[in-house]
Formats: structure tokens, sequence, C-alpha cells
């Protein structure tokens, strides 16, 4: 008795035996359906739905034609020699193989099923011509063209395959009642034996195509199912809402991300929930957003203010919780294609997408907040420069004059020598802090675009040559060369002749300035296409690489130091920077340190110049460091 009872071990080991016989069919089954796999085209990539029909296709037309190709030895064996229709329909049952191999090549899914259409109609059409015509037995294979034509999903295949089949069907007929098909062969078994055969092989094959058709429907309502999975779990965990609009702006649907931006379940903001809770100052542009979004067909913005928190007291009240800025884009979803719809192409819905924008709008009023403030010490700074002008001018200029009178000895001797040593460093001195409100002013109005340029046609040799003899004195005490080298035959510049001349003097003026006793510096003027190129060369202390990028910056100098050898505001280049970009023109800077400095300025001849409103953005960095730095003197 206890041979015939199985004990628990031996239920366990046929248990894992069976298991193991199971994978093992499963990893068979796999094998086979990653082969297939394999023979798909690239092209497809990696859309599943596509990719089993392809597949579909490519298996069902192996294995059919494989199977004539094992039939055909068989036949032989039995059958003895073919005959040649015999051998002209085992090569045809065997063509499906060859239209696989197109298909996995090529990757057209359409125009091999349109091919495999042709191809079975074709042998259907021949099969019924030598066994009776269009009363054939296995004319009902006909039905099967435009089945298998629609596994493709393309209508024009099918309406294709329909027209073959139509045809093939017309010219059995046709040739049925001219009389000109073969004689059709016969048969030992009675008529409705052989009508039952075709017709139920053609049931047969017809059932496996429909089940091929179920399985490629199952799989694309498992894609879609898996796609909606996916797309709901994005929306769902996305920190932006996303929300889904009626073209009335109603909403249809609202992500789980309304909590985190507005404290609000999804459920709330469900139909008019949403613009209820909108600003009422800002309805009219969320509307009005909607409507450019369906009238335009495009993704439109809009920024407005929505209730965070509390429960509303009625469509028109604030009611309580606090208000957020919140930035939505929302983006049309038009109707699919369908080319017996009107209203085809149009949009249908809206999809937004909404974010918390109160941080950035906190940074916005930040920014203007400081642009004010920045525009107010500008124009305290303009105050303090025109009270400076009225307020340093006019006592520097009683101290230049009174210390050139005793200077000059105008009004009798000075006994002490000391006493005339002194006078003549207040002159100097006076002279020296006179010319630093100068260039304050002058590069306050380049800054504000109140610098007004007066274009004149004038000679540039004249007023290279009335510089030069300017500061000839200065280079004369300290045994400068100062030459001049000018190209012949140079056009008029037409240009501001004040302002090109205190450019001139400047350059001039920092080329002594920086440069040695016995020195030497050159003054070059040529032309240069459109332009006239001034340079102002010298063999002088030179300025480090590091230090040349810095230049033509307010209150900059290479040397900084407070011990700095030489005196100056560091406004002079600066002021040259500003007139020459004034007149559309180009500065330029090559030193080596230790060897000399070239400063160079391309001025257009027929003087154009940059637009009025221009003016003020010309030195809108040099006059922000110039502002810091005079907040600091003020």
């Amino acid at each position: 008795m206890t041979g015939n009872i199985l004990s628990p071990t031996s239920c366990r080991g046929g248990a894992v035996v069976w298991r193991r016989g199971k994978l093992s069919s499963i990893r068979k089954i796999l094998g086979v359906s990653g082969y297939f796999r394999s023979l798909v085209h690239d092209s497809v990539g990696d859309n599943a739905l596509t990719v089993a029909r392809h597949q579909s296709f490519i298996a069902s037309h192996l294995i059919g034609g494989f199977l004539a190709l094992a039939v055909f030895p068989v036949y032989l064996a039995v059958m003895g020699q073919p005959t040649l229709v015999t051998g002209i329909a085992f090569a045809w049952l065997m063509s499906p193989i060859l239209i696989a191999v197109f298909l996995s090549r090529t990757g057209s899914l359409g125009f091999a099923h349109l091919i495999s259409a042709v191809n079975l109609t074709g042998l259907v059409t021949f099969a019924a011509g030598i066994t009776g015509g269009a009363s054939s037995f296995l004319i009902a294979w006909m039905v099967i063209v435009p089945l298998e034509a629609a596994l493709s999903a393309d209508r024009r295949v099918v309406l294709a395959a329909i027209g073959v089949a139509g045809l093939a069907l017309l010219a059995l007929v046709t040739g049925e009642v001219m009389d000109i098909l073969p004689v059709a062969r016969t048969f030992s078994q009675e008529p409705a034996m052989l009508a039952f055969l075709g017709s139920m092989s053609a049931l047969v094959y017809a059932g496996g195509l429909a089940i091929s058709v179920q399985g490629v429907y199952d799989r694309s309502e498992r894609e879609i199912r898996r796609g909606e999975q996916r797309y709901r779990l994005l929306a769902e965990n996305a920190t932006d809402m996303i929300t889904r609009h009626n073209a009335r702006g109603h909403v249809l649907f609202a992500s789980n991300a309304s909590e985190q931006i507005l404290g609000e379940p999804a459920s709330v903001l469900m139909g008019s929930g949403l613009f209820e809770r909108i600003h009422v100052a800002d309805r009219p542009a969320y509307l009005t957003a909607f409507g450019r979004c369906l009238d335009l067909n495009a993704p439109v913005s809009v920024e407005f203010r929505v209730k965070k928190r509390g429960v509303l007291n009625g469509p028109e009240e604030e009611g309580d919780g606090e208000f957020c800025w919140a930035e939505m884009r929302c983006r049309p979803v038009s109707h699919d294609e369908d080319e017996t719809s009107d209203t085809s192409g149009l949009p249908e819905e809206i999809v937004a997408v909404t974010r918390d924008i109160a941080a950035r709008k906190a940074q916005e009023d930040q920014i203007l907040k400081a642009r004010d403030l920045a525009e107010s010490a500008n124009k305290a700074k303009t105050q303090f420069l025109a009270n400076m002008s009225h307020e340093l001018r006019t006592p520097l200029n009683a101290i230049i004059g009174f210390s050139e009178i005793l200077n000059r000895e105008l009004y009798g001797r000075i006994g002490e020598e000391r006493y005339r040593e002194y006078a003549h460093l207040i002159h100097d001195s006076g002279q020296h802090l006179l010319s630093v409100v100068n260039e304050i002013l002058d590069m306050s109005k380049i800054e504000a675009g109140k610098f007004d340029i007066v274009a004149e046609s004038f000679k540039v040799a004249g007023l290279v040559n009335s510089c030069c003899e300017i500061m000839s004195h200065q280079s004369g005490k300290k045994s400068i060369d100062l030459r001049v080298d000018l190209e012949d035959k140079l056009p008029e510049l037409v240009a501001d002749k004040r302002a090109c001349k205190q450019i001139l003097l400047n350059l001039l003026a920092n080329a002594v300035k920086f440069t040695g006793e016995g020195g030497r510096v050159e003054v070059t003027a040529c032309r240069v296409d459109g332009n006239i190129e001034i340079a102002v060369a010298d063999n002088g202390i030179g300025i480090s690489a590091q230090d040349i990028p810095k230049l033509g910056n307010p209150f900059v100098q290479a040397e900084s130091s407070y011990d700095r050898s030489y005196e100056g505001a560091g406004l002079g280049l600066s002021v040259v920077k500003g007139l020459v970009r004034l007149h559309g023109g180009t500065l330029d800077i090559e030193s080596v340190l230790g060897e000399g400095t070239k400063v160079s300025i391309l001025l257009p001849i027929n003087g154009k110049a940059p637009a009025d409103n221009e003016a003020g953005e010309i030195c809108s960095d040099d006059g922000a460091q110039m502002t810091a730095a005079l907040a600091v003197v003020a």
C-alpha cells in the first residue's frame, strides 16, 4: 500500500521537475521569439506595437514558406516526379520566405503586406484557374487577401488588397465566360467534399489571422495602458501642477502637485475651482491666455496670483488665505487627424503646466528696488557733481588767480624766497585739482548721455600740430623728443573738434607723464579704410598685461598703490574712451612693461555716431564704477 502513496519528498521532487520542464519550455519559446525579434529591421526602433507587427509578419511567412519546403520532399517520395504545374505551385508556396527577407532588410511593412497580398492573390488565382475558375473550391481563399492586409494597419494597403482580389475574381469570371481557362482538373472526391475542404482550410487560415489580429490588438491595449500609467505616474509625481482644460477653461484633470503649490487637493480645482482661486485682478489675463492658445493653436504663458490656502467666501471675494504668484504654460491639444472630420487639427483641449514662481517674483522685486536705489544714487551723484562744480570751481579760480599774482609779483616783490616757492606750489596744485574736477564733470556728462557732439569738418594735421604745440612746454621740461608723423593728403575729419582735441591732449599728457627724461613721444595719423587712425606712442614705463584690460575705467590706474610715483585720478583715459565711443570709434592699447605704450584711436571719417538713445548706455559700466567711487567721496 505504501508503494502507491507519494511521500512529501517525492511530491516536492515532482514539483521541482515540473517547474524545470516549464522553465525549459519558456526558454525555448523565448528563444524562438527572440530569434524572430532579431530579424526585425533596426529602423523600427523600440515601438513595441510596431515590433510585434513586424515580428508576426516575418514569423508567419517564414513558417509557411519552410513548411512548403519541408512538404516538397515528402511529395516527391510519394508522388514521384512533379508536373510543371505542381512545381510552380510549390515554388509559389515557398515565395513568402523571400517576402519575409524583404521586410527584414527594408523595414517597409506596408509595402511587404502589399507584395504579400499580390502574391497570395496570384497563387489563389492560379490554383483556382486550373481547378474550375470562379466556381473552384479554392475561391474562398480570395477572402483571405484583404484580411491578411489588415494586419498592416494601413488603410491604403487594405484598399489595394481589396482591389487586387476584386480584379483577380473579375479575371477568373471573364476567363470562364470567354472559355480561355485551362481544362479543370478532375478529383476523385465529391464537389461538396472539395468545397468543404477548401472552405475549411480558408477558415483555419482566417482563424490564424484573427488570432494574430487579436494578439496585436491585445499588445496595443497593453501598451496604451502602460503609457497611461507611465504618464499618470509622471503627472502625479511632478513638482509642477499639470492640468487639463476644456475649450472654456474648466479643469478636467489636475495632478497631485496642487497640494504642494496651492495646499488644496486636486478634486477642489475641478471645473471652475481653479478659476475661483485666481485673484480677481488676474482673471482677465488668465482667460485671455486660454483664448489666445486656442486661436493661435500655439503655446501661451501667463502669470497670475492664486490663493494658496483657506476657504473662499464667494466667487468674487478673496476670502482667507494668502496669494502666491504662479506661472502657467498652456499648450493646445488637437483632434486626431481624420479625413472625414471637418474639425481635423482644431484644438479640442488645453494642457497646462503651472509652477510656483514666488521666489522669482521676490527676486524681481529686489532687482527693481535695487534699480530704483541705483537711479536714486545716480540722481544724488548728479546733484553732488552740480554742487561740486559750483562749490569747488569758484574757490579754485580764486586760489589759482591769486597764487598766479603772487607768482608774478604784480604788486611788489616777495621778500622771502620760500613764499615764492609756496605760491608756485599752490598754483600748480590748484590747476591739478581743477583739471580733476573738469574730468569728473566730463565723465558724468558722457555717462548721462548729455555730452553734446557738435560735428564739423576740420583738418587732422592742424589738430595734431596744435595739440603738440600746447604740450611742447611740458615735454621740453623733461627733454622729451616730441615727434609728429602724418600721412600725406589726409582727408578732413567730420567730428567734434573740441572733443577730439581733448582726446589727443589727454593721450599726449599721459605719454609725457609716464616717459622719463630724454624719452620719445610720437604722434602718427593715417587713413585706414573709411577711418582715421591717430596713435600716440612712447618709450616710457609701459603697462603690465594684466593691467591693460582695467584701463579706461574711472579712478583706475595701472599703479594703484598709495605711494605711486605719478599723480592723477585715473579719469583721463576713461574720458578718452567715452568720447571715442560717442563718435562711433574704437580705442586700442598696446604696451610692454618697461618698453613703452601705444594708444590708438579709430574715428570714422564721415562722422557716424551712435543714436542719441544709446549715448547713456555707452559708459554704463564705467558710470557704475564712478558712481561707487563718488559715493565713497561723498
